[in-house]
């Protein structure tokens, strides 16, 4: 790999904004653009004096068949993840690429066998995995420090039903799925990465509130370990608000809107300040790249997302528990 890294950003919409100013921030060349609208592709050449010379296409497979590039960074509505995914990688080309990294449990079990075959690696844009509130905890739980883990319970609520009405985000076709797989899927993958717990069986119910996409979920699980979970999903609540806590045989940990609280057994609860620094996946990336550090969102992160939200889908659908056996 060169010292600099060459990148084709597939997805001009906003959430490509951050990616773009992180990636030049850390010495990437981006070298080519691809949007289906030309406007967002200008909008980024005339906000970034460095991107004046970027290759532009509307088609991604022309840039790969015409531009010598390193790598790929995916920011497309989640149905084309898959395909550009799979085709970057045949292409040779390193990939990262925004959530959730696919829509199925057979894609993510297809996207980890070509990222095998070719040697490249793919990372997810899941940013909690780089903040320390996130670290600590992964960490404190590997530790030890709350025991052997016996339940969670995660909340998510978010005014999403009316902030993503009209958009490719509450259309099936382009979304395959609702606010579970969409910011959603940010609290799936976090208690499943920190607390290194796999899932066995899921029961769950929708209500779609009018939209052809999954807005309120309950969830409830059954971990491999025995342990116990509950996941709330909210799209259609009036304040952003989020609830994530971690049961141990020795003790727990509270997270409200990202203040925690550690509760251990005979000791007073107290607010932890020995937090890791934090980082981003942009940089875990080129870091990756370079050799500097592993992967820290891998692909089977994404599996292990999508077989919890196919499964609560699976499941709502047919009115039963659906075990991580029956998925494809």
């Amino acid at each position: 790999m060169a010292e600099t890294v060459r990148i084709g950003i597939i997805g001009c919409g906003g959430i490509a904004r951050g990616h773009i100013q992180r990636l030049l921030g850390y010495g990437a060349e981006i070298c080519a653009l691809v949007d289906t609208v030309e406007a967002n592709i200008e909008r980024y050449r005339n906000d970034f004096p460095q991107l004046k010379a970027a290759a532009t296409f509307s088609d991604y497979r022309d840039m790969l068949a015409s531009v010598e590039l390193d790598a790929v960074q995916i920011n497309t509505p989640h149905a084309f993840h898959y395909p550009q995914i799979m085709d970057s990688l045949e292409a040779g080309l390193h990939v990262l690429t925004e959530k959730p990294m696919v829509c199925t449990v057979r894609q993510a079990k297809d996207v980890i066998a070509k990222a095998e075959e070719t040697g490249r690696t793919v990372l997810i844009s899941y940013q909690r995995h780089y903040q320390p509130q996130f670290k600590y905890i992964k960490e404190k739980i590997e530790e030890g420090l709350i025991g052997k883990v016996t339940a969670i319970a995660a909340l998510q609520g978010q005014n999403w039903l009316r902030g993503t009405a009209g958009t490719w985000r509450q259309k099936m076709e382009l979304s395959c799925g609702g606010q579970l797989n969409d910011s959603g899927s940010h609290l799936l993958d976090i208690l499943l990465w920190t607390t290194g717990l796999s899932v066995d069986r899921v029961m769950s119910f929708i209500d779609n509130r009018g939209s052809e996409v999954d807005i309120n979920s309950g969830t409830t699980i059954y971990f491999t370990n025995g342990a116990l979970g509950t996941i709330t999903v909210i799209g259609d609540c009036p304040v952003w608000w989020e609830d994530f806590t971690v049961w141990g045989e020795n003790g727990a940990i509270f997270s409200r809107n990202a203040q925690m609280t550690v509760a251990l057994q005979g000791e007073k609860p107290f607010e932890p300040t020995d937090l890791p620094e934090g980082s981003d996946p942009d940089r875990n990336f080129l870091d990756v790249l370079a050799g500097r550090d592993v992967n820290h969102t891998p692909p089977v992160c994404g599996l292990r997302g999508i077989e919890l939200c196919e499964a609560a889908w699976r499941s709502a659908e047919l009115g039963r528990p659906v075990t991580v056996a029956e998925l494809g």
